[in-house]
């Protein structure tokens, strides 16, 4: 095992020119929100997930995006109940959220 069990990146990446960008929905809440449960539950450092912010994933259009490795699970989200089933399924249980799953053909 690497020194982290998973990785969480939240795309928060806003863009100027009036693009879509996961930034302009919530993504940084959710990112707060995600960080906080993950401290609050034990599972934060070495051995555990580290809940790390990204800037651009290039998925845009199916943004807020976040991505979970070593799987390179890819995850769409609506609200804090979205970020708590990924936690509570698939970072501690290991289970993907499948009706979270971003489709695999969704990009910019």
């Amino acid at each position: 095992m690497g020194y982290y069990k998973h990785h969480i990146f939240f795309c928060l990446n806003e863009r100027k020119a009036g693009e879509a960008s996961c930034g302009q929905h919530g993504a940084q809440v959710a990112f707060d929100h995600c960080k906080a449960r993950i401290k609050a539950a034990g599972l934060a450092g070495p051995g555990g997930t580290r809940v790390n912010k990204a800037g651009c994933l290039d998925r845009c259009a199916g943004g807020p995006v976040a991505v979970v490795y070593p799987e390179g699970t890819w995850y769409t989200f609506v609200d804090q109940e979205d970020i708590d089933d990924i936690v509570d399924s698939h970072l501690v249980r290991g289970e993907v959220v499948q009706r979270l799953l971003l489709a695999p053909d969704i990009g910019r």
